[in-house]
Formats: C-alpha cells, sequence, structure tokens
C-alpha cells in the first residue's frame, strides 16, 4: 500500500498558462491516433518534417539485384545513415540486428516475379507480423492503370483498415507500367486514389513538368521514389527538386546502394533533404567524403 501520510498539497497549477494543444507536423496526419503519429515520427524527421528512407526491399521480385547481393556487407554500414529502412520480413529477420535504432517499413505485398505479371499482388504478410516485428509503417504497391488495378487497390485498402485498427500507418507505392506515361497527370491519378481511400503517406516518382501539381493535389506526405541509377549529381538534382516542389523526402535505393561511395552519397542526399542544401554542394560533400573514405 502507498504511503498516504506526508503527501505534500499540490498547488503548481500554472493558471497563467493554457496547456498547449500542438498541430501534427506531417501533412494530413493531424486527426491520426497517437500510436500512429508516433509511428509516423520515427519515420520523417520532426525537425525538417522530411524522410531519407532507404529501400532494399528489391529482391522480392527481382532477386539479389546488383549492390544487394549480400545486405549484410553491402547495406548495414548505409543503415546508421537512413531515417528508416524499407525491406522485407526475410532481411529483416535474416540480416538486420535488432539493436538498430533506425524505423521500418515492411513491404507487405507480393507475389510474381520480373518473370510474370507484376501487378498480380496479393497481400503477403499478416498484419500480426507487422505487430511482432514492430514496424512503423506497412507498404502496399498499387498499380494504377495495371492490369490487375482494382485487386492492387483492394489490396491497400484492406492493409489500411487493418492497420488503422493496430496503430501502423500504410505506405502506398505507385507503380508505373513499362507501357504508361511518366507524367504529372498519371501521378496525380494514381497519389490522389491512394489518399483518398486512406493511404497514410505515398511513395511515387519524380517528373521534372508540374511535379508540384502532385504534391499539392495529394492532402498526405509524398516521398519521391529514386527510380533507376543516374548520375550522383543528377540524383542528388532530382531530389532537390522534388523536396522543394512539395515532397516530404525521398525513398531511394539504386542511387546509394549501387553508387561508387554509398555512405558518401547517403549523407549527401541527406544534406540535400534535411539541410535544404543544393546539389551543387552536396555534390561537393559527395565527392570529399568518397575521397576521404
Amino acid at each position: 500500500m502507498p504511503d498516504v501520510e506526508g503527501i505534500k498539497e499540490a498547488k503548481m497549477f500554472h493558471f497563467d498558462k493554457l496547456q498547449e494543444t500542438q498541430g501534427f507536423f506531417l501533412k494530413g496526419s493531424n486527426s491520426l491516433d497517437w500510436g500512429m503519429k508516433n509511428r509516423l515520427s520515427r519515420i520523417f524527421n520532426p525537425a525538417s518534417g522530411r524522410t531519407v528512407m532507404l529501400a532494399i526491399d528489391h529482391g522480392y521480385f527481382q532477386g539479389p539485384t546488383t549492390g544487394l547481393e549480400r545486405v549484410d556487407i553491402n547495406i548495414l554500414p548505409l543503415a546508421p545513415y537512413a531515417d528508416t529502412l524499407m525491406l522485407t520480413r526475410g532481411i529483416l529477420r535474416s540480416v538486420i540486428p535488432p539493436s538498430l535504432s533506425q524505423s521500418i517499413v515492411l513491404r507487405v505485398s507480393g507475389g510474381a516475379s520480373i518473370l510474370k505479371e507484376l501487378s498480380n499482388e496479393e497481400i503477403a504478410v499478416d498484419i500480426e507480423e507487422s505487430i511482432r516485428l514492430n514496424v512503423c509503417a506497412m507498404a502496399v504497391q498499387v498499380f494504377i492503370g495495371g492490369e490487375f488495378e482494382r485487386q492492387s487497390v483492394i489490396n491497400m485498402t484492406k492493409m489500411v483498415d487493418i492497420g488503422n485498427r493496430y496503430g501502423i500507418p500504410t505506405l502506398a507505392v505507385t507503380a508505373v507500367g513499362k507501357d504508361m506515361a511518366r507524367d504529372a497527370k498519371y501521378f496525380r491519378l494514381a497519389c490522389r486514389i491512394c489518399a483518398e481511400l486512406g493511404a497514410h503517406y505515398i511513395k511515387t516518382y519524380y517528373v521534372e513538368k508540374d511535379f508540384e501539381t502532385v504534391t499539392a493535389s495529394c492532402p498526405v506526405p509524398i516521398v519521391m521514389a529514386g527510380g533507376k541509377k543516374i548520375p550522383e549529381i543528377d540524383a542528388l538534382t532530382m531530389a532537390y527538386n522534388a523536396v522543394q516542389k512539395g515532397a516530404a523526402g525521398v525513398d531511394m535505393g539504386r542511387n546509394i546502394f549501387q553508387s561508387d561511395a554509398p555512405i558518401a552519397m547517403i549523407k549527401a542526399v541527406r544534406a540535400v533533404v534535411h539541410d535544404n542544401e543544393t546539389p551543387k554542394k552536396a555534390f561537393e560533400l559527395y565527392k570529399s567524403l568518397k575521397k576521404n573514405k
């Protein structure tokens, strides 16, 4: 039993100062539950409102692509410089140390390889796995305009419903088929559909023309997909343009782990995303770190 004798009378009520009710820093996320916001705050840096996600989930449909042959050797040295890792449960369990403090975004859709129709996906990971693995978000591919468009959209909405039940956000990843036009009109459509149906944030590609219309018309945060490997200065320029035009960060994979100096590259990307560094200065940082590695 607690000792009830000698208890001091409470008197520090601060009547002159009202309790502040803070708004949440992420676009379109203020009405989410505390657990959702807490998880999103581990993905997005509250100081900058942005994220540098390191995407290493390519193997779920591509196999051991260049740079991901040995995740333990090529990726673990990069992990401390990412805000979050986007990966599969197989890699998480077999390679990633549980002591890692970075947040985890778990790939939960799958079902087709590069040898088949990629849009033919299902939900491949149970919500209980996401809870067991303590992830901060679940990533679902959405193929707007693809052969299995409806199925992929329903996959996403199912994960949104289940994730809402347990406080885990859903990341919708807009996939673009080889025959689809990569333009702002398409991405406005794809991102808005995902947001309208409940995705908590969205990963999509950058386009030079009118990308700001994509971010402006999407009511939840957008992170830019890195896409295929391009020269470092071009990748840094793309990341800079994306965040300056409204993206809440980047989710890069090949443009980091396939770089000649991956650690230098991810540090340069962080400078662009979190510090608004210009591409030119970030590239100088990259070259300096590469030289001194």
